[in-house]
Protein backbone atom coordinates (compact mmCIF):
# COMPACT_ATOMS: atom_id res chain seq x y z
CA UNK A 1 0.00 0.00 0.00
CA UNK A 2 1.40 3.22 -0.76
CA UNK A 3 1.82 6.12 2.16
CA UNK A 4 -1.78 7.77 0.42
CA UNK A 5 -4.11 4.66 1.50
CA UNK A 6 -3.72 3.30 -2.58
CA UNK A 7 -2.98 -0.29 -3.79
CA UNK A 8 -0.03 0.13 -6.33
CA UNK A 9 -0.90 -1.15 -9.47
CA UNK A 10 1.48 -2.94 -11.94
CA UNK A 11 2.60 -0.84 -14.03
CA UNK A 12 3.27 1.69 -11.14
CA UNK A 13 7.64 1.97 -10.57
CA UNK A 14 8.33 1.60 -6.83
CA UNK A 15 10.45 4.62 -6.84
CA UNK A 16 11.95 7.43 -8.39
CA UNK A 17 14.75 5.16 -9.58
CA UNK A 18 12.48 2.48 -10.98
CA UNK A 19 10.61 5.38 -12.73
CA UNK A 20 14.16 6.73 -14.56
CA UNK A 21 15.20 3.41 -14.63
CA UNK A 22 11.84 2.22 -16.73
CA UNK A 23 11.75 5.90 -18.44
CA UNK A 24 15.64 5.41 -19.55
CA UNK A 25 14.42 1.53 -21.02
CA UNK A 26 11.68 3.01 -22.54
CA UNK A 27 14.00 6.02 -24.59
CA UNK A 28 15.97 3.40 -25.95
CA UNK A 29 13.42 0.75 -27.26
CA UNK A 30 11.89 3.90 -29.29
CA UNK A 31 15.47 4.85 -30.56
CA UNK A 32 16.15 1.14 -31.99
CA UNK A 33 16.76 1.38 -35.24
CA UNK A 34 13.75 -1.13 -36.31
CA UNK A 35 11.30 1.23 -35.22
CA UNK A 36 13.14 4.43 -36.26
CA UNK A 37 14.94 3.64 -39.96
CA UNK A 38 11.78 2.59 -41.58
CA UNK A 39 9.54 5.78 -41.79
CA UNK A 40 12.84 8.15 -42.69
CA UNK A 41 13.35 5.86 -45.60
CA UNK A 42 12.99 7.54 -49.13
CA UNK A 43 11.83 6.23 -52.31
CA UNK A 44 14.51 4.06 -53.78
CA UNK A 45 16.55 5.66 -56.61
CA UNK A 46 17.09 4.47 -59.71
CA UNK A 47 20.32 2.33 -60.19
CA UNK A 48 22.32 0.31 -57.68
CA UNK A 49 21.64 1.23 -53.62
CA UNK A 50 24.89 1.03 -51.99
CA UNK A 51 24.84 1.03 -48.06
CA UNK A 52 28.10 2.50 -45.94
CA UNK A 53 27.89 3.17 -42.86
CA UNK A 54 30.05 3.45 -39.21
CA UNK A 55 29.20 3.45 -35.58
CA UNK A 56 27.57 1.23 -32.75
CA UNK A 57 23.88 1.61 -34.12
CA UNK A 58 25.34 0.60 -37.99
CA UNK A 59 24.50 -2.54 -37.85
CA UNK A 60 21.45 -2.72 -36.27
CA UNK A 61 20.79 0.30 -39.09
CA UNK A 62 21.98 -1.94 -41.88
CA UNK A 63 20.13 -4.74 -40.72
CA UNK A 64 16.61 -2.54 -40.35
CA UNK A 65 17.18 -1.38 -43.76
CA UNK A 66 17.50 -4.57 -45.50
CA UNK A 67 14.44 -6.03 -43.99
CA UNK A 68 12.58 -2.79 -45.38
CA UNK A 69 14.37 -1.87 -48.94
CA UNK A 70 12.40 -3.18 -51.31
CA UNK A 71 15.06 -3.61 -54.00
CA UNK A 72 18.52 -4.99 -54.01
CA UNK A 73 21.72 -3.28 -51.82
CA UNK A 74 24.70 -3.80 -51.13
CA UNK A 75 27.48 -2.42 -48.88
CA UNK A 76 29.85 -2.58 -46.12
CA UNK A 77 29.76 -0.99 -42.23
CA UNK A 78 32.04 -0.79 -39.90
CA UNK A 79 31.02 -1.27 -36.27
CA UNK A 80 32.14 -1.81 -32.38
CA UNK A 81 33.03 -5.32 -31.61
CA UNK A 82 30.06 -6.95 -29.65
CA UNK A 83 27.74 -4.90 -32.53
CA UNK A 84 27.34 -7.22 -35.05
CA UNK A 85 24.14 -8.61 -36.90
CA UNK A 86 22.50 -10.95 -39.03
CA UNK A 87 23.10 -9.20 -42.10
CA UNK A 88 22.77 -10.58 -45.78
CA UNK A 89 23.63 -8.12 -48.75
CA UNK A 90 25.45 -5.77 -46.52
CA UNK A 91 28.67 -7.01 -44.97
CA UNK A 92 29.08 -5.70 -41.27
CA UNK A 93 33.22 -5.44 -40.22
CA UNK A 94 33.69 -5.18 -36.41
CA UNK A 95 36.15 -3.23 -35.14
CA UNK A 96 38.34 -1.40 -32.11
CA UNK A 97 36.16 1.96 -30.89
CA UNK A 98 37.29 4.66 -29.63
CA UNK A 99 40.98 3.94 -30.37
CA UNK A 100 40.93 2.51 -34.19
CA UNK A 101 42.71 -1.02 -34.65
CA UNK A 102 43.65 -2.89 -37.64
CA UNK A 103 40.32 -3.87 -38.58
CA UNK A 104 38.97 -0.78 -38.63
CA UNK A 105 41.70 0.94 -40.63
CA UNK A 106 41.30 -2.38 -43.51
CA UNK A 107 37.20 -1.60 -43.32
CA UNK A 108 37.93 2.30 -44.28
CA UNK A 109 40.39 1.42 -46.72
CA UNK A 110 37.75 -0.83 -48.59
CA UNK A 111 35.04 2.20 -48.35
CA UNK A 112 37.32 4.52 -49.91
CA UNK A 113 36.64 5.55 -53.26
CA UNK A 114 38.71 5.37 -55.59
CA UNK A 115 40.38 2.19 -54.05
CA UNK A 116 44.54 2.81 -52.91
Amino acid sequence: MHQNGTMPDSTTPSSPRALLRDMFHAAVAAAQPALCLPPQLPAPPQGRTIVVGAGKASAAMALALEAHWPHPLQGLVVTRYGYQQPCQHIEIVQAAHPVPDVAGLQATQRILWPPS
